[in-house]
């Protein structure tokens, strides 16, 4: 279940965006390597909107 109307995200996408977001930064200012969080971080989010879509794809079918 979205977590608003007009977001795809749930509340534990949004948790786990934001923590790989942290995650992503506090590599960064190591000078580390932070693909891997943001690659996490994108898949996460490309899931959500898929999911989304798909629904309301389905809604539109029903009517």
């Amino acid at each position: 279940m979205p977590a608003t109307n007009h977001d795809p995200h749930t509340w534990r996408e949004i948790a786990q965006t934001v923590y790989h977001g942290v995650r992503a930064e506090q590599r960064r200012k190591k000078g580390k390597s932070a693909t891997r969080h943001e690659k996490r971080a994108e898949e996460i989010a490309e899931k959500a909107a898929t999911r989304e879509a798909e629904k309301a794809e389905a809604r539109r079918k029903k009517k």
